[in-house]
């Protein structure tokens, strides 16, 4: 409960008759049930959180890899996507959402908002119709920097939004100055109060908008936002990446008039709403871009199915040139590894260059890789986290400011280290896959935000992975 009122109760037996007297109490009585529940369920919530902080993987390395491996789908394009179940008062069905935490977190917001979800498997419909409380709270926003994405659809269908600021991140500030800025410039009255973003508007207006940076969120949350407002607005320096495009196909299927889909200039037409749709969320180029490191990295012979290749070229060419054999078709990938893989320098950058989130994956292939090569980050200004956990596990990795310089060992070996966010999570768990003896690795709650079973998934192409739950018990000599 957000405030708290105190009420005092004479003991005056002319109060007995009293019907209002009676309506108080029982306000009261059903307020205090509602703060017990909420106690009760924020402990159950906290209880299992802590065993799953604890959750760990032990990896045996050595073992190559052979066989075939699903892809699920995108995460961070299924994230903007529910959140667009906000721009409509009818049913929004989805396909291939996959069953991620971030996810999780995402539809608890959208519930608390009024909003209903029904989940079956990897099937997800919303129903937008009785959202009252538009207000994203700390206590969610903190878990996940991309709840900031509600801010544009509350505010272009209600007209009010109140959204926590999200405050920190480990791998770099991801500052949300351009969202506000673009719906500014849209007729949006923004303040910053107590620690949430205060934003009104009657109705947006269509404006000209041109960001700072390339913000792929940013430009997620102006595309929503322009989808309802009065006339045209043009997004320019837009992000081009795969799941803004598909973003933006499920909004044009919603009714959305949007031009420029895929390039660096989005032109909107606002309508007066939008309806409900059917979409299916695109791969997860991430998750395929990794097990396709993992397997350069252990060797063997993979085949990748529900993939769109296309996505992946900057990729794929780095990994050729390590020596990886890659074939492709529509919707499949092959990749074989059988030798050493040669040192591949690369530098991170916007779509469709190499993504920073596939820079700590093929970090992890460089660190056994023949040769010297060098990692050159331009997104996040401290994204090199996993280096000193690398080099627990023997690796030879240095930092000299946006740029790591991996000298690459013939071995790896086992040992206990840290996970200290998504991507970084990855590459441990790569380069466990080919270390000597077992590996631990700690916090994988971070790995459950953007993986959908990844042990199960290697597991079933010959990995020795197991997850070790927050209760169990380790042995200290499973401890590597």
């Amino acid at each position: 409960m957000s405030s708290r009122q105190s009420i005092q109760i004479s003991a005056d037996p002319k109060g007995a008759g009293n019907p209002a007297l009676y309506s108080v109490l029982d306000a009261r009585v059903a307020q205090t049930e509602v703060v017990v529940t909420e106690v009760a369920e924020t402990a159950a919530e906290t209880i299992a959180g802590r065993k799953e902080l604890m959750d760990k993987l032990v990896i045996q390395g050595g073992r190559k890899l052979s066989g075939e491996i699903v892809v699920s789908g995108a995460k961070n394009a299924a994230l903007p996507i529910l959140c667009a179940g906000l721009l409509s008062a009818e049913p929004v069905h989805l396909h291939n959402v996959p069953n991620l935490q971030d996810v999780r977190t995402v539809l608890k917001l959208l519930t608390r908002m009024g909003l209903r979800a029904e989940t079956s498997g990897h099937n997800v419909t919303l129903d937008g119709s009785q959202v009252n409380d538009p207000v994203a709270p700390y206590e969610l926003v903190k878990t996940m920097r991309a709840s900031i994405l509600v801010l544009g659809p509350l505010l272009a269908r209600f007209g009010h939004a109140r959204v926590s600021l999200p405050g920190g991140c480990a791998i770099g500030a991801r500052p949300v100055d351009q969202h506000i800025k673009g719906l500014q410039a849209m007729g949006a009255e923004i303040s910053i109060e107590h620690g949430y973003i205060e934003a009104r508007a009657t109705r947006l207006k269509g404006a000209v908008i041109v960001t700072d940076m390339i913000t792929v969120t940013g430009t997620e949350n102006l595309l929503m936002a322009a989808t309802l407002a009065d006339g045209e607005t043009v997004i320019e320096n837009a992000a081009r990446e795969p799941e803004v495009t598909d973003l933006a196909n499920l909004l044009v299927a919603m009714g959305a008039k949007i031009d420029g889909i895929g390039t660096a200039r989005l032109v909107i037409q606002g309508v007066d709403r939008l309806h409900g749709a059917t979409h299916s969320v695109i791969a997860d180029r991430i998750e395929a871009g990794t097990f396709l490191c993992a397997v350069a990295a252990a060797g063997g012979d993979v085949t990748l199915r529900h993939v769109i290749p296309g996505m992946l070229d900057a990729l794929v060419e780095k990994l050729r040139e390590a020596g990886v054999e890659i074939q492709a078709g529509p919707d499949w990938m092959r990749v074989a590894m059988h030798r050493r893989p040669l040192a591949t320098s690369f530098r991170t950058s916007e779509y469709p260059a190499f993504p920073t989130d596939m820079q700590a994956q093929f970090m992890a292939l460089n660190s056994i890789a023949d040769g010297t090569s060098q990692a050159i980050e331009t997104i996040f200004e401290n994204r090199f986290m996993h280096v000193q956990e690398l080099n627990r596990l023997g690796a030879n990795v240095l930092i000299d400011g946006n740029t790591a310089f991996v000298h690459g060992v013939e071995r790896l070996s086992g040992a206990r280290v840290m996970a200290t966010d998504l991507r970084a999570s990855a590459s441990l768990v790569i380069a466990g896959l080919v270390a000597d003896g077992e590996t631990l690795i700690d916090r994988i709650y971070h790995l459950d935000r953007g993986y959908d079973r990844m042990e199960e998934k290697l597991c079933a192409v010959g990995a020795q992975v197991r997850r070790v739950h927050g209760d169990t018990a380790i042995n200290e000599g499973d401890e590597a």
